[in-house]
């Protein structure tokens, strides 16, 4: 997926450029409608055993941990094998509970990004975190 190509891509990284992310509220903060929104949240981490995967359809991750470090379990969508019930499509949702065998470490400030095509096991690591999880819709340039 080239996200170049996609204008709600360019959007959020620009939101993220001009704003102080720390000074929003927690919840979420629509940007541009459904194309575009960043949810605040403030969350407990956990182990790895304990983490799920997800993947998204319509839907492009940005998350930015705002306090701490956090981990993700990573791995293609493809390589996913045990899914948890059906795709919830109005969520645009479905969890795996595949092991975590790879995993990639943010700390504050610092963005990773999923597409559809990856999935990702979030919150992992111990205590508190305060994080901003964008919603970029998935739209080619028109």
């Amino acid at each position: 997926m080239n996200l170049d190509d996609n204008p709600n891509y360019k959007r959020a990284l620009d939101y993220i450029a001009q704003h102080d992310l720390t000074a929003l509220t927690p919840g979420q903060h629509l940007i541009d409608g459904d194309r575009l929104w960043v949810n605040i949240a403030e969350v407990t981490l956990k182990p790895a055993a304990e983490a799920k995967f997800e993947v998204h359809d319509r839907y492009i991750d940005i998350q930015i941990p705002l306090t701490g470090t956090e981990q993700y379990g990573v791995k293609p969508r493809r390589a996913c094998q045990r899914p948890i019930g059906d795709f919830n499509a109005e969520d645009d949702y479905l969890l795996f509970d595949d092991p975590v065998e790879q995993v990639v470490t943010r700390h504050k400030g610092e963005m990773i990004v999923f597409t559809p095509d990856d999935a990702h096991a979030p919150l992992i690591g111990a205590g508190a975190l305060r994080k901003a999880i964008f919603k970029v819709k998935v739209e080619a340039q028109k």
